[in-house]
């Protein structure tokens, strides 16, 4: 069945695509959010670093950092609007031999160039006093106060849960196979048969953008996937940093970092290694040994006693800058593809540069004046003194029923999730942070298996983990 046409289709529902549908949510506009994935975020803005990257990593010749520079300037705004975890806790580069001091100062300078503020080449004695943490042999580094981390998924959530309060339509497990333009819009076909029409498009659809591209008869480009894998240590580790802590980075990666996570955890890594099976998210022995060695010679403290979990994800590279623009062969398409970090940081300036794109190619924005730009806080069991738990619980019993005890999730918490339609365990996980703690859900996921059920009638048998075929209790009915 066709439906009337929308205004906007967006392909991609990642951070790129979230942005750019919350933007244009502000404006008198049918939108549509397309997903292939049971929810969103479930791609390559799942698993990354959770950097708000402050501007000196690149050339500012590039695209991406302009982008990133624009971006970065954005996220106190946007955290006061949507609620999401994020903090300003500054970065570190941290050289350990003389011979890294050069590009130290060239980071510094072409930070400076950038138009970063605030800016700091730091002696060794500056660097272990921003950071005791680090090793006795750092030789000196820079700090970048502006610098931050945020949690990816709350903020891909929260963009698109303010989209959709105004009046974005989010299809999730509509992964297009098909685009025909008739000369006025386009008919987008998903693998279920569903048929949606759009005048202009939007390819954001991250690993996957190159194949998208194809199918809507616009460029042909290659999108190729770079796997970084990670560890992930307990929040009582004592290697936890003030700081997100950077080698000196290589020609093709930042390196292996040390990050403090906006909710308390250690992040250990990325790898940076190319991977041509976009589906693969396996981690491996060998590249987790090298990150804890990387990692120790940043924080000694680092102990492998800490790791509570590994992870991989992928990252969409497409050259050394991001592909934004209007396509040259497909009609009223725009192309937003290569977005790997800083991506991220850049996402709120993506949207604006998507918007201006639309508009040079004739879409006519008019404010819309029922715009809701505030989301309400997500309320934390966590958080919250023990009187105003007593306060919660007296008004619903499910707030005192403390479902993860490894991040103190309540009940109500992940009924909140599953309301929402977060109906997968992945989904709930980075809603609330259940499962996320100590035990990785080896108390909690039967009971949230439970809740589930009870809120959607799914059975035991057909709830998943993210969706597609991953059952949590295959063969069950």
């Amino acid at each position: 069945m066709t439906e009337c046409c929308h205004d906007v289709a967006i392909v991609g529902a990642g951070v790129s695509g979230a942005a750019i549908a919350r933007l244009l949510s502000r404006y008198q506009l049918k939108v549509a959010l397309l997903e292939k994935e049971v929810d969103v975020s479930f791609g390559t803005s799942k698993a990354n670093s959770g950097i708000i990257h402050a501007g000196f990593h690149h050339a500012g010749s590039l695209l991406k950092t302009r982008l990133e520079l624009e971006g970065l300037a954005q996220f106190d705004q946007l955290q006061r609007e949507l609620s999401f975890p994020f903090r300003r806790c500054g970065i570190l580069v941290v050289a350990l031999h003389p011979d890294e001091m050069g590009m130290v100062e060239h980071l510094w300078k072409q930070g400076l160039a950038n138009g970063v503020s605030g800016l700091e080449l730091c002696s060794r004695e500056r660097l272990l006093a921003l950071e005791s943490k680090l090793a006795d042999d750092v030789v000196g580094g820079l700090y970048a106060p502006n610098g931050g981390i945020i949690e990816p998924y709350r903020f891909v959530f929260s963009l698109v849960e303010n989209a959709v309060l105004n009046g974005v339509s989010l299809r999730t497990s509509f992964k297009v196979v098909n685009a025909i333009h008739d000369g006025l819009s386009w008919s987008i076909t998903s693998s279920s048969g569903e048929v949606l029409r759009a005048r202009y498009v939007v390819n954001a659809a991250g690993l996957f953008a190159d194949e998208v591209s194809r199918i809507f008869g616009a460029e042909d480009f290659t999108i190729q996937g770079r796997k970084g894998e990670y560890f992930l240590l307990d929040r009582q580790a004592k290697a936890h940093p003030s700081r997100v802590v950077f080698p000196v980075p290589s020609s093709i990666s930042k390196g292996m970092l040390v990050i403090p996570t906006v909710e308390g955890t250690t992040l250990i890594g990325p790898t940076a290694d190319a991977c041509p099976d976009k589906e693969d998210l396996a981690t491996d022995s060998t590249r987790l040994e090298r990150i804890l060695s990387s990692a120790r010679n940043l924080i000694p403290s680092v102990s492998e006693r800490d790791v509570i979990t590994s992870f991989a994800g992928l990252r969409p590279v497409y050259g050394d800058d991001f592909y934004i623009a209007q396509s040259r062969k497909a009609p009223n398409l725009i192309q937003v593809a290569g977005i790997q970090s800083p991506g991220l940081t850049a996402s709120p300036a993506v949207a604006c540069m998507v918007r201006d794109l639309l508009v040079r190619a004739s879409l006519q924005l008019t404010e819309n004046p029922a715009y809701i730009s505030h989301l309400d806080p997500q309320v934390r069991v966590r958080d919250l003194s023990l009187e105003e738990r007593q306060t919660l619980a007296k008004e619903n019993p499910a707030w005192a029923q403390i479902v993860c005890r490894c991040e103190q999730i309540s009940e109500a918490e992940i009924i909140e999730a599953v309301r929402r339609g977060h109906t997968t365990l992945d989904g709930v996980k980075f809603y609330t942070r259940a499962q996320m703690g100590r035990c990785q859900g080896g108390f909690c996921t039967s009971r949230i298996l439970k809740i589930i059920m009870r809120e959607t009638g799914l059975t035991a048998g057909e709830i998943t983990k993210r969706g597609g075929d991953s059952f949590v209790l295959e063969g069950l009915v």
